[in-house]
Parts: C-alpha cells; sequence; structure tokens
C-alpha cells in the first residue's frame, strides 16, 4: 500500500469530510481528512488505481487539489 498526503482546498465542515473520504473509498482506496490543515492522508493500491484517479474523485466532488 502507497501512503501520501494532499492538500485539500476548500473543505471547511463534515460533509466535506464525508464527501473527499466517500468519493476516496468509492475509487478503492481510504482516507483521513484533517480540516485544521486542510489535507487528507490517503492509502491506497497503486497496482489498483492511480494517484490522479484519486484525485479526479476528489475533484469531482468540487474540491481542488493544490500541487
Amino acid at each position: 500500500m502507497k501512503q501520501v498526503t494532499l492538500t485539500v482546498e476548500g473543505m471547511s465542515c463534515n460533509h466535506c469530510v464525508n464527501s473527499v473520504e466517500g468519493a476516496l473509498k468509492s475509487a478503492g482506496a481510504s482516507g483521513k481528512v484533517d480540516l485544521a490543515s486542510n489535507t487528507v492522508a490517503v492509502e491506497y493500491d497503486e497496482s489498483k488505481i492511480s494517484l490522479e484517479a484519486l484525485k479526479e474523485a476528489i475533484e469531482e466532488q468540487g474540491y481542488d487539489i493544490v500541487s
């Protein structure tokens, strides 16, 4: 399993946390959002899904990934 921390703009409440974590779960990864730092710690299997696909799943929820 690979782990990466992404900075995500636009998260402000528990609904945001659920949206981002739910999008990652649906994509086949797990994530833990930290609202205070606007980050999400993502754990995923590189052989099953790419980091780019996970970023797209978050962006489809209306959030921006800061590179």
